[in-house]
Formats: structure tokens, C-alpha cells, sequence
């Protein structure tokens, strides 16, 4: 029984090292995208905004699922509470960016073209 325990620690104490290894890789790429801003990837264009933003959001939206599927034990769950749970919150994530992105390119029309009065 002992045995087991251990077992059940080490590959625990694993895990968490896997999901530290991997959330800090994905921390360390968009830090290092932040700091550097390829040219190619800020000029170039794609459904209203940068190449880079897009790579944001994707990573961001990437970690979010992870932690969720990391820290609340979602890979032990049945198929249909995971679905419920996860694909939630990214569709929502989803949403709430279009609808960033579709506003904000609006705003930033309103200000590169120099309307006297703003109707927003």
C-alpha cells in the first residue's frame, strides 16, 4: 500500500512539473513575440488584425484550456463534462475577442479617419 502512495506522489509531482514545463514554454514564446515584434508577423494582415495578435489569442486561448484541463481535472472526466465545461469557455473566449476585434477595428476607423463628431 505504501508502495502505491508513492507512486501516486511521484507521478503527481510529475504532472505538475509537465504542466510548469509546458505553460512556462508557451509564457516564454509570447513574452519573447512581445519583446521582439517580427515584422512579418505585425505587418501582414489576417481578419482584421496582425499575425502576432492572432498568435496571442490562439496561445491564449491554448493555456486557458490547458489549465482548465490541468488544474480542475478535466482529463479523468466523462467526454460529455469535459465538452461542457471546456468548449464553454472557449467559445466564449472565441466570441468575446470577434467582438473585440470588430469593435475595435471600428473605433481605430474612426480615429485614422478624423471625424469631427465620433458616433460610438
Amino acid at each position: 500500500m505504501a508502495t502505491d502512495t508513492t507512486h501516486n506522489k511521484s507521478s503527481a509531482t510529475k504532472r505538475i512539473w509537465e504542466v510548469f514545463i509546458i505553460l512556462s514554454v508557451l509564457t516564454i514564446v509570447e513574452v519573447i513575440l512581445g519583446i521582439i515584434k517580427p515584422e512579418f508577423l505585425v505587418e501582414t494582415d489576417f481578419a482584421i488584425t496582425s499575425l502576432l495578435n492572432w498568435i496571442f489569442i490562439i496561445l491564449t486561448i491554448f493555456k486557458a484550456y490547458y489549465i482548465t484541463w490541468a488544474f480542475m481535472h478535466m482529463e479523468h472526466e466523462s467526454a460529455g463534462l469535459r465538452r461542457t465545461v471546456v468548449w464553454t469557455g472557449v467559445f466564449l473566449i472565441c466570441y468575446l475577442v470577434a467582438i473585440l476585434l470588430i469593435e475595435g477595428d471600428y473605433i481605430q476607423d474612426v480615429y485614422s479617419n478624423g471625424y469631427i463628431s465620433w458616433d460610438f
